[in-house]
């Protein structure tokens, strides 16, 4: 597997709270993920909220807005492209996300994907596991724990291993 090609993607459908995608677009900086956002944003890019959970990293955010969903597949396809929803029928630790260019679709908060998307993309969606009583985790959050994941099959590719206290 060659570090240098490998290039993870979080996809975001529709997200509706600014602090969310804010804190997505942070992980994004931090993990060297390329950050995707489909219309309708029920934000401006520009709120000050969205900004804010980015802190100082948006230098670091490769980040592409899409008109809609047939937008973002002309421009990158789906090859390797994993759906996480709560009705996924395994979990996120069954997915290979050792490939090129892995990329990661979230739904919007209220909704999560729609049915269509699901069906679409079946054996591709994945969850995370939690208690039956527990509807969702927050969005920011699961992007985190799926994007880690990627990186982890990939081998962390580019970031660092070790902090200060390895010298």
């Amino acid at each position: 597997m060659d570090r240098d090609k490998i290039m993870l993607n979080i996809v975001l459908l529709e997200p509706e709270i600014p602090h969310n995608t804010g804190a997505i677009a942070r992980t994004c900086a931090a993990c060297g993920a390329r950050l995707h956002l489909i219309k309708p944003l029920g934000f401006d890019i520009s709120d000050k909220m969205v900004k804010r959970c980015g802190l100082d990293y948006w230098w670091l955010v490769d980040i592409t807005v899409y008109e809609n969903f047939e937008d973002y597949l002309e421009k990158n396809g789906d090859e390797n492209l994993w759906l996480a929803t709560t009705k996924a029928p395994r979990d996120y630790t069954q997915a290979d996300f050792s490939a090129e260019n892995v990329s990661i679709m979230l739904g919007k908060e209220t909704a999560g994907l729609p049915e269509y998307l699901r069906e679409r993309y079946r054996e591709h969606c994945i969850r995370i596991p939690m208690v039956s009583q527990a509807r969702s985790l927050n969005l920011s959050n699961s992007a985190a724990i799926l994007a880690y994941e990627a990186l982890r099959q990939q081998g962390f590719p580019g970031l660092l291993g070790t902090g200060s206290m390895a010298e």
